[in-house]
């Protein structure tokens, strides 16, 4: 199993940023995004650039896709569901799928529409990168965590692997994958949601002791589920998470941040939303989660 040819669905600044290192280490011709026929029609004549330089993706209609060995997953949880529809004619029997989505269910959804597909679970973490209209600007890419829930899959995560290697693209192989997704998925239902209600960058939560409190209230709140899932997240993670929060530059923001300023529909399903799923299943009370489900829900109520 080698890899030679990547499709990308998501134009995103996670699918921009690897799209355009993909790009330069194997040329167009190899890599193409795809997207569903209304916006391809929308998008196809824009002109992109990343830290400054224009570069020129090679995008394609769905519809005219064929399968691809990589296939890499850059939406929000908002455009799964589309994506899913989208990335049909990508899927062959060789293809290799990583999801670099926030949360910890969309190695499982897209498992669920495409039972057959080889899904090696991802975490994208330690990238700053930033999307304006179709500028693109970052300094840090961060790494790729990848690895495997069944022995079955080494042969597909041994051709990611080397893929990645051959591209220098930062990334490492985890001996116990899940874990590390809900140590990210901790750090998203904490940062991110607590940045959004707050209306708050990265230094304003973490130099005021309420907000602080209120942030490490929702992250502890997972620890619990972890435990309940087996998934092993501890008080080691979450401080830390802590001192990652402490080095990030104090006045940018997160995700969910951007979205509310945007007056776009932010990912609290993909955090409060599957913490109170899990929190039902296993009879455990999540009242800081409870608190930002609905306090977002009320901010988001107000966009028009």
């Amino acid at each position: 199993m080698e890899i030679n040819t990547v499709g990308i669905v998501g134009l995103g600044a996670l699918g921009l940023m690897y799209g355009e290192h993909i790009q330069n280490s194997i040329g167009r011709d190899n890599i193409f995004f795809a997207m569903d026929r209304e916006r391809y029609q929308r998008h196809k004549n824009d002109k992109y650039t990343v830290n400054g330089k224009e570069i020129d993706f090679n995008l394609i209609d769905c519809h005219n896709a064929k399968p691809v060995d990589l296939l890499i997953i850059a939406v929000k949880y908002n455009s799964l569901d589309s994506a899913l529809d989208v990335m049909k004619n990508l899927i062959g029997e060789n293809t290799v799928i990583i999801s670099v989505m926030n949360g910890i269910t969309s190695e499982e959804i897209i498992g669920r529409r495409y039972p057959d597909a080889a899904i090696i679970p991802c975490v994208a973490i330690g990238m700053d990168a930033m999307r304006s209209g179709t500028d693109l600007n970052y300094v840090n890419k961060g790494l790729l965590q990848i690895g495997i829930t069944s022995q079955e899959m080494r042969p597909a995560l041994g051709a990611v692997d080397a893929f990645l290697t051959k591209i220098n693209l930062p990334h490492t192989i985890e001996d116990d994958i899940m874990h590390a997704m809900w140590k990210k998925f901790m750090i998203n239902v904490g940062i991110n949601q607590s940045c959004m209600i707050y209306d708050s960058p990265y230094g304003g939560i973490m130099s005021s002791s309420e907000k602080r409190a209120s942030l490490e209230r929702a992250m502890r709140e997972v620890i619990v589920l972890s435990e309940a899932e087996g998934t092993n997240v501890t008080e080691e993670d979450l401080e830390a998470s802590l001192n990652l929060f402490n080095n990030l530059d104090a006045g940018s923001y997160p995700s969910m941040h951007q979205d509310f300023k945007a007056k776009r529909r932010s990912e609290v399903e993909l955090f409060a939303g599957t913490v109170r799923k899990l929190a039902a299943k296993h009879g455990i009370p999540v009242p800081e989660n409870d608190l930002y489900y609905k306090r977002i829900a009320e901010i988001e109520s107000t966009y028009k």
